[in-house]
């Protein structure tokens, strides 16, 4: 597919926003060859206990912002780190003023090849052939690239992990976007490339194929496609995504982008989206014809195999001047590797293959803070807290930069809920120290702005949330946290139009925890107009607090017991089911299952009733939310 040069404009101000959070990681799978789709495997494949282990240590490279550990040639490994690099030069120079470091960092595991990385994660035996090039899991926490250096350095195959990466870039600049926009912008910036003195960018996707069979859905219906939505999974909603963003960008009369900026913007400022779309560029239904074209230049109407069109790109010639023999390249011992890749096989939920590696770890390094930090988190999964306490706050006592396990051990800590002055002071104090380690780390910030909610500081309060909305803007909950403040503070209008916001553009828990937020506003300060709780069709919905969680070894025998004021209701499971959690619970989605720290915690159960009386009924869905705590009477 040719490629027409194009210059793009200098300055493209897209304040982007994301569409709502993805509960657990996302993990993309790209192909050494193109598969028939881009692939969203963490719902159906299950993981496998692994059996990789490290056979020497593995070699680490850190250039200015990223850090690479690799088994394979660190000269490849080091062609990976200056790719990321530029590729965080080209978000640089798009969108001067972004924030590119994340709360949560990132680290670049090159595997040499198609067997070390099948070895070492179960997920890329997911595919007849194993042909997968790259994995990307994003978390609260950690984040993690998996790139197969045979592909990535000599195949090229790298879109879904610069697409992935794209996304993260996004969600730390902007509230909310519709996922045709999080998605087409994440799948512009895949496929950038890298010449020694050139950066191109736009270059047409490969799903663009998939186009070639069916008509484009019109831009409306585009519009309408959310995290939900069948086709949101399907190749060619990426591909069309893609297209739009590109019409939108190089189109005639898009003002070279400028119009797209105008669009983001006005999303920004909460406008709605199609509102948007028809101030920015006018009536969708007007522009569908246009799109069409563009796409497809002047290929007859259903005639796909016959299109042949060029796509404008951007050519950068200004390009960094990155100079490799400045990045620091260190052999980590065989301890430090077995632990980097137990965290790995822990925050992608495989706890026995973490297990494995970080008991060797542990023998081959009892002082090593990292491997003391997993276990810590390991015992937290099993519930085991006083052991994981300890471990934490050994962990600390090797390592004063694992602020993970700082922030962990004060949160399990009786400081955490003491209203005694002398400890809230201590607390507060705990979480600072935290934040001085990763002044991005949001989620410390959130704890604080529930301390001084308690301290009856409400100005502080708002304080620290807005700080925590400012670091992950995509999180609902911490834009409702702000909401909760601002309805204590007596700033009804200001809290309805934080529930308005999230209820209007997330779905599921958060749209509800908004509505609840929505309907606490008192009856004469309520602006008019209704919001409707979603929930599962044919159930019936009842909360109360957590009194005990028990789940036995078969993970299909679980029991919730609910406290509704005394009354106790027991509900088991029936199959799987949907949960959401409150953004703001302090172990956060990577840490989060249904078998421990519940308790006390207010869960509304949405249950088909039990055909007996031995129970209350079989759960469908469950909402864990974490409320504020009451202000001390006597501040």
């Amino acid at each position: 597919m040719p490629w027409n040069g194009s210059i793009f404009p200098a300055t493209i101000q897209l304040r982007q926003m994301i569409d709502g959070p993805v509960r657990n990681p996302a993990i993309f799978h790209t192909m050494e060859r193109p598969l028939p789709a881009l692939v969203l495997l963490s719902s159906i494949l299950s993981f496998v206990p692994s059996t990789f282990a490290a056979e020497k240590p593995w070699t680490e490279i850190r250039s200015p912002h990223f850090r690479v550990l690799t088994n394979g040639s660190t000269q490849d490994a080091v062609k990976v780190a200056r790719e990321f690099e530029q590729l965080r030069w080209v978000f640089a120079t798009r969108f001067p003023g972004w924030r590119l470091e994340s709360g949560a960092p990132l680290l670049v595991l090159a595997v040499r090849d198609q067997a070390t990385a099948k070895a070492l994660d179960p997920q890329f035996r997911g595919f007849a052939g194993g042909h997968i090039g790259g994995l990307f899991h994003h978390g609260w926490e950690k984040q993690f690239a998996i790139v197969r250096l045979d592909a990535f350095v000599r195949d090229g195959s790298k879109e879904v992990v610069y697409h992935e990466y794209a996304h993260t870039i996004l969600h730390m600049n902007s509230r909310w976007l519709p996922t045709w926009l999080d998605e087409g912008m994440a799948e512009f910036y895949a496929y950038t490339r890298f010449d020694e003195n050139k950066v191109y960018l736009g270059a047409p996707t490969v799903r663009l194929r998939a186009l070639h069979s069916a008509p484009l859905d019109s831009i409306d219906e585009i519009m309408a496609v959310t995290q939900r939505s069948a086709l949101h999974h399907s190749e060619f909603f990426y591909a069309e995504s893609w297209a739009l963003v590109h019409f939108l960008v190089y189109g005639p009369g898009m003002e070279g982008g400028k119009k797209l900026d105008r669009f983001s913007t006005l999303l920004q400022q909460g406008v709605v989206q199609r509102k948007a779309f028809q101030q920015a560029f006018g009536e969708p239904k007007e522009i569908d014809k246009a799109f069409g074209l563009y796409t497809w230049g002047e290929a007859a109407p259903g005639d796909f195999s016959r299109v042949s069109k060029a796509f404008d790109v951007t050519v950068l010639k200004n390009t960094p001047q990155i100079n490799e023999r400045e990045f620091a390249i260190r052999t980590t011992s065989i301890a430090e590797t077995e632990a980097e890749l137990a965290s790995y096989h822990l925050w992608i939920g495989d706890s026995q293959g973490a297990r494995s590696l970080n008991e060797q770890a542990m023998r081959d390094d009892p002082k090593l803070g990292l491997a003391q930090e997993n276990l810590g988190y390991l015992d937290l999964a099993e519930g085991k807290d006083a052991e994981a306490s300890a471990e934490f706050a050994q962990a600390y006592a090797l390592d004063n930069m694992l602020y993970l396990s700082l922030f962990a051990k004060t949160m399990m800590s009786p400081l955490s809920s003491s209203n005694a002055v002398p400890d809230m002071n201590s607390f507060g104090a705990a979480l600072g120290k935290v934040l001085q380690i990763n002044p991005q780390f949001a989620p410390a910030y959130a704890q604080l702005a529930r301390l001084a909610f308690r301290e009856h500081d409400f100005d502080a309060a708002l304080l620290m949330s807005r700080k925590a909305e400012e670091l992950e803007p995509s999180l609902a909950g911490y834009h409702l946290l702000s909401g909760q403040i601002l309805l204590r503070m007596g700033k009804a209008s200001d809290a309805t139009d934080a529930a308005r916001f999230v209820a209007d553009r997330w779905v599921g828990s958060d749209h509800n925890e908004a509505v609840e937020l929505w309907n606490s506003v008192p009856a004469e300060r309520h602006p008019a107009g209704e919001m409707a709780f979603e929930g599962p069709k044919d159930t019936q919905v009842i909360e109360g607090k957590v009194k005990s969680v028990a789940c036995a070894d078969n993970d299909r025998d679980w029991a919730l017991v609910l406290d509704q004021g005394g009354r106790f209701l027991t509900f088991h499971r029936k199959g799987g089911f949907d949960t959401g959690i409150s953004d703001t619970i302090w172990y956060g989605a990577d840490h989060f299952n249904m078998c421990h720290h519940l308790e006390g915690l207010r869960a509304i159960v949405y249950y088909h009733p039990a055909p007996d009386a031995t129970y209350a009924g079989d759960i469908v869905a469950i909402e864990i939310r974490d409320d504020l705590p009451k202000p001390l009477q006597n501040p």
